[in-house]
């Protein structure tokens, strides 16, 4: 018997159907080829131990690379973000978001873009993510844990500005006050950078006005087995896995 996590229903199914390509390589559906992949993000299982209820493990690899490289993946994450934003009464795009960074310790076969987090003392990689304030993630860059915060960040705004209009602040601690104010200032006309952080002398979690939500979307990503370390090969896998996370948080809100 399937769990409930390897099942979408055809409600969410029809959404999934609007951003992603009916038309799929092989004999199989879309429905089942989206089941397979949050079902791996759900239980951290490896593309070999992928069960036979579900398609061939190679063609659900082939979807999951081909839809993050050629941006479905992000359509689909962008239309879902719109879509829950105006169901909770709010504009289909945000005017105010939050980034940061979490440091996450890599897997024993990860190699590519690794560094240790000389504060956290973490071996791994870093995910870079921006979210508005419902946390949901609009966009995410993976990188080596000794990467600067600020160095980064632009990377992961340059991509909104195309379809973000309402954007106007983005919240941000010590570590962006530098390189990434300095390069919203010189490229991004009529957008604030607003460096909001804990008290010196504050100890453990202190939350900060609207900034906490991220931290809560980075803790809501133990739920995710998946995510609970970096275990991709490439970055790039993990960036995709981060967005999916977002998108079936999503899904599963629709009744």
């Amino acid at each position: 018997m399937k769990s409930r996590y390897t099942r979408s229903t055809a409600q969410q199914c029809e959404i999934m159907k609007k951003f992603l390509p009916v038309k799929i390589k092989g004999h199989y559906k879309l429905r089942d080829i989206a089941d397979a992949i949050l079902w791996i993000l759900r239980t951290g299982c490896q593309w070999r131990n992928l069960p036979e209820c579900f398609p061939k493990w190679e063609s659900v690899y082939y979807h999951f690379r081909k839809w993050g490289r050629d941006g479905t993946l992000s359509r689909l994450n962008a239309g879902l973000n719109m879509m829950e934003r105006k169901r909770q009464g709010k504009g289909a795009t945000p005017s105010m978001l939050s980034i940061d960074s979490q440091s996450v310790k890599a897997g024993p076969m990860t190699s590519e873009s690794k560094g240790i987090d000389g504060n956290k003392k973490i071996n791994g990689r870093k995910r870079h993510a921006i979210t508005d304030t419902l946390g949901l993630v609009w966009g995410v860059v993976v990188g080596a844990a000794n990467q600067a915060d600020g160095a980064v960040a632009e990377r992961v705004v340059e991509p909104l500005l195309g379809y973000l209009d309402r954007m106007e602040k983005i919240l941000a601690d010590h570590a962006y006050k530098k390189v990434f104010m300095e390069w919203v200032e010189r490229t991004v006309i009529g957008l604030e950078v607003e460096i909001s952080s804990c008290p010196p002398s504050s100890k453990g979690f202190v939350p900060v006005k609207w900034r906490w939500v991220t931290e809560r979307t980075f803790g809501i990503f133990n739920f995710f087995r998946r995510l609970d370390k970096d275990y991709e090969k490439t970055p790039e896998s993990q960036e995709y896995w981060v967005l999916w996370q977002n998108c079936q948080i999503i899904l599963n809100r629709i009744e």
